[in-house]
């Protein structure tokens, strides 16, 4: 929250010591006036003085004129969803006049309540097609960022949060996105935690200033404990107090009062601390009345920060007797006025000593108090849900539906807190009851409706699902382990959804063996191999074969399966037909894998969505087979409606391999500028789910991409990234990942370090699993290293290489092939040199592959420069830079422009690269055109044929460059731009 400037607080003791954290403040804010994003950490103990500290760097920020903000995560309400980053912004969202457009109200509306929309906009916004995807949590954090843009302004914002080891997981999961995708406005992000009690996600966040808050000295130590020890402090004092000035001040305290350690509790909660310490705590609470301690109590029970009204439903007292408790709290500087009617406990040790002082039994008739006063005041399910599971008993349905609400009403923007919820649920329900038996005795699959509570298979695989998506592997594999052993033996439909899920989260893990193993187990359970549960089983049998290139073995477990059977789902059908093509394009058939593929493109577009949305993690390699046989425009077709089918049905698990596709796409196209959008939306994904695996496929596609733009220094980081991820499984993934890191490489100019990592590939078999398009491309720039270092004979060699593999029938990789070939004739006859160039830029350029085609055009066109042909290398190169200005490939635009001027070609110099002083790329010019000329986001999408979520992100970034908010601001920039 916003500090106030209102309400008053008493002024803390003289700052002892600490004088090297002060001075890294200073120079911190210092050096970071020119701008940018910043990150600063405390890290310390309890009690070490971080909250203090945070105030000294609010201090010094203001002595700037700099505008801060502060948070502070609450050890209690780690269940709340964005509590933490609620606590900081929430004032300045209700109370300032920001200009948040529509999309992201909308957008920020689930965090923030003040701006859901009024009634109508309501019911206009629930025809919406909800995103159950994880990236409904990665454009949330969009947002978020954006909304600090907004507030930070011109001046620029210092954002300090505190107890950040106490915060809730949606609020870490943008904390990690903020500090990886900086704000682009003058942002200083200060933090401070302890780190015995850190999630190891939150130690990650160590990109910035870390500042360890250490020990006071004796010396210093003993200027606190000062007069009111009567004395010196003794060495029993110091060593009590072990340099901490929290218990240095609790132990002076006490002393001075020369009170002992009062009733109630026995401080279990509080292990870590000092018992002199632990009894100075609790003595605050020493010569309070009993209504003071009763109200110091509730307050601990009810919530971080409370009111007076919540504090009295609290103590089940009045509201006057309230208020006069928190009068003596705040007189003896127990809690204190955050707010004029809000109060807060002085620190968060005194509000867990209060917490800790009450009777276990007295703490429950609290939170069921506060449960029942919420309810009745209309308070959402997600604000009552901490009271109800604290206090509701077993096989109360009215606590039960309320926490399944709660969940259900989070799932989209923080299934970690869902799935929370859920299980709390899931305690509450009675095991065994009538009902719940007979519906597992008869294996009945009911829909989830939002009025009843299901049954407790149905809540499990609920919680499954949303385990699935929010990271939580681990413990979605307990759920399911519990699940199979809920569902009866022969409830196979059910088992076999269930162990889909359950392998997906093992591969999450790492454990692909493992997952392989459970599909096997279960399909031995299976005695009809015709069944639909056999059939999902073998599906995913035959995707992890795939995956690990065994194509001998995907193509005997494919055969297992029959080709239909009487009263089969047709989402099943066609996810069955979806994995021959790619079997039989692994097998060297390529023609019938592309007679395959376009058959059930037929039936794919006459399956229904929710058909499809059933078998997704097969469907997913419909895609993936397209792009490798160079199907570009239905490989775009159809990913795109699996991308859309798996947003609504909240697959994120598959959504990150669906977006890699797309960006492989855009890649091979030389739309790079439109694969960025999936392929960061992919990784974003990947990190959300802690997935490896898929973490591995978008940044090999985002490797790929970067290199072809020539950004190589963020080709190669995020090449060696992708490598590093993989844990070497063996699998198709990982071989891409080594391929695409030895591509940026070479493209880098690095030509023995790529040679190393290709010949690499080749030594440890580890070609055998990349796709033989891959292979191609792998040995086409083997034979480039080779001819560039002179060498011919081992660039011949990888040349014929090139070629064996390529297949006649797919105009890529016979373009490749021949681009490889006329690399290998550079060195000898260059005439030939430029003719096996140009039939390559021919074939690929067929192929719809225009980056390549650059390529080969450069290539011939210096072929005919060495052979002394000036007017054909003239139109060569020309054609190389048409390519590579329209696919902004601006390495080898340059290295084109450089040949041009040498053989005679006048190239004007442009101030950027779309020719104006705008500075948008070809892509975003085009979008910015139709947008000013008047097209909606979706015509936009329609003419440039690609998503409205592409668009969207185009319009953010021309906003931004052109620094205006709407599309009549960017007419108005382009008009000025032109003159």
């Amino acid at each position: 929250m916003a500090s106030p400037a209102g309400p008053t607080t008493p002024q803390p003791p003289p700052l002892v010591g600490r004088h090297d954290v002060l001075d890294a403040f200073d120079r911190t804010l210092d050096s970071w006036q020119d701008g940018g994003f910043r990150h600063l950490t405390l890290v310390g103990e309890p009690g070490m003085g971080k909250t203090r500290l945070l105030r000294e760097l609010q201090r010094a920020a203001r002595a700037r004129d700099l505008p801060t903000l502060e948070g502070r995560a609450a050890q209690f309400e780690q269940d709340t969803p964005f509590g933490l980053v609620v606590d900081a912004l929430d004032d300045q969202v209700e109370g300032t006049d920001l200009e948040l457009d529509a999309d992201l109200r909308r957008l920020l509306a689930p965090v923030f309540p003040v701006l859901a929309p009024d009634p109508a906009a309501a019911r206009s916004e629930a025809a919406r097609i909800e995103d159950l995807s994880g990236l409904a949590r990665h454009h949330l954090h969009k947002a978020m960022r954006k909304l600090l843009d907004l507030i930070a302004g011109p001046e620029g914002l210092v954002l300090l949060l505190d107890d950040v080891h106490w915060a809730d997981d949606p609020s870490l999961d943008f904390l990690d996105y903020l500090v990886r995708h900086p704000p682009r406005s003058k942002v200083l992000l200060g933090l401070a935690y302890r780190p015995a009690q850190a999630s190891s996600r939150l130690m990650t966040l160590t990109e910035g200033i870390n500042i360890e808050v250490r020990p006071l000295t004796d010396t210093e130590a003993a200027e606190i404990l000062g007069p009111r020890v009567g004395g010196p402090p003794s060495r029993e004092l110091l060593r009590a107090g072990g340099g901490n000035p929290f218990y240095l001040e609790a132990l002076a305290q006490m002393n001075e009062a020369k009170t002992a350690a009062p009733e109630g509790g026995d401080g279990d909660a509080m292990p870590d601390l000092p018992l002199a310490v632990r009894a100075a705590l609790q003595a605050e609470f020493a010569g309070l009345s009993s209504t003071a301690l009763t109200a110091a109590r509730a307050g601990a029970v009810a919530a971080g920060e409370f009111g007076a009204q919540l504090a009295a439903v609290a103590m089940g007292r009045s509201e006057d007797e309230a208020l006069a408790a928190l009068d003596e709290l705040v007189e003896r500087d127990i809690i204190r006025l955050t707010a004029p009617t809000r109060f807060q406990f002085r620190h968060p040790l005194v509000r867990q000593a209060a917490y800790e002082s009450a009777p276990a039994g007295w703490r429950l008739g609290v939170h069921a108090r506060l449960a029942d006063y919420l309810g009745r005041s209309g308070a959402p399910a997600t604000v009552r849900a901490r009271h109800v599971e604290r206090s509701a008993r077993d096989g109360d349905r009215a606590a039960i539906s309320t926490l399944i609400e709660a969940g259900r009403s989070v799932r989209t923007h923080a299934p970690s807190t869902a799935a929370h919820w859920l299980k709390a649920a899931l305690g509450l329900m009675p095991h065994g009851s009538a009902e719940e038996s007979a519906a597992e005795r008869h294996g009945e699959e009911r829909d989830l409706e939002q009025d009843r509570v299901p049954s407790r298979s149905e809540l499990l695989f609920e919680l499954l699902q949303v385990q699935a998506v929010s990271g939580q592997a681990e413990e979605g594999t307990d759920t399911a382990r519990t699940l199979l052993q809920l569902l009866p033996v022969h409830d196979h439909v059910r088992r076999a959804r269930v162990v889909q899920l359950y392998g997906v989260m093992q591969r999450q893990l790492g454990r692909h063996a493992y997952a392989r193993a459970l599909v096997r187990e279960e399909l031995d359970r299976i005695s009809d191999p015709k069944t639909a549960a056999a059939a999902m089983l073998n599906l995913r049998r035959t995707a992890d074969l795939l995956q690990s290139l065994d194509i001998a073995g995907a193509h005997a477990t494919l055969d297992q399966i029959p080709e239909n059977v009487p009263g089969w789902d047709p989402g099943l059908e066609i996810a069955v037909a979806a994995m021959r093509p790619l079997v039989a394009y692994g097998e060297g058939h390529v023609l019938d894998a592309l007679r395959q593929v376009d058959l059930v493109g037929v039936l794919f577009d006459q399956t229904s969505d929710e058909q499809l949305a059933r078998y997704m993690d097969s469907l997913v390699w419909l895609g993936w087979t397209e792009v490798l046989l160079g199907r570009y425009d239905a490989a775009f077709r159809h990913l795109e409606r699996l991308t859309t089918v798996t947003r609504v049905t909240g697959q994120s698990y598959i959504l990150a391999y669906l977006l890699s596709a797309q960006a492989r796409v855009f890649v091979l196209r030389g739309q790079l500028s439109d694969a960025v959008v999936p392929g960061e939306e992919a990784a974003e994904i990947a990190r959300l789910l802690r997935s490896g695996e898929s973490l591995t496929y978008a940044l090999t596609q985002q490797c790929l991409r970067a290199s072809y733009e020539g950004d190589h220094d963020q080709a190669l980081a995020l090449g060696e990234e992708a490598v590093k991820n993989d844990p070497c499984t063996g699998e198709w993934g990982g071989s891409m990942a080594r391929f695409g890191f030895a591509a940026a490489l070479v493209a880098a100019g690095r030509l023995d370090e790529g040679a190393a990592a290709i010949r690499e590939l080749w030594n440890d078999d580890t070609a055998s699993r990349l796709d033989p398009g891959t292979q191609v491309s792998c040995a086409e720039r083997m034979v480039f290293v080779q001819s560039s270092l002179g060498r011919s004979e081992e660039a011949l060699r990888w040349a014929s290489l090139a070629e064996a593999i390529a297949h006649p029938d797919l105009p890529g990789e016979t373009g490749l092939a021949r681009l490889g070939r006329a690399h290998a004739q550079r060195l000898a006859d260059p005439v030939a040199a430029a003719r096996s160039a140009a039939d390559a830029a021919e074939l690929l350029l067929a192929a719809g592959r225009r980056p390549d085609a650059g390529h080969a055009e450069l290539t011939a066109g210096l072929a005919h420069s060495e052979a002394g042909q000036r007017a054909a290398a003239r139109l060569r190169l020309q054609a190389a830079r048409e390519i590579f200005e329209a696919c902004s490939m601006r390495g080898l635009h340059a290295q084109v422009v450089r040949e041009q001027r040498r053989l005679g070609v006048y190239v004007p110099t442009v101030t950027s690269r779309s020719g104006g002083g705008h500075g948008l790329s070809r892509r975003e010019l085009e979008v910015a055109t139709l947008a000013v000329a008047g097209d909606s986001n979706q015509e936009i999408a329609e003419k440039l044929f690609i998503s409205v979520r592409t668009v969207e992100t185009h319009m953010s970034h021309i906003f931004a460059k052109l620094g205006v908010t709407s599309r009549v601001g960017v007419a108005t920039a382009l008009a000025e731009s032109a003159r």
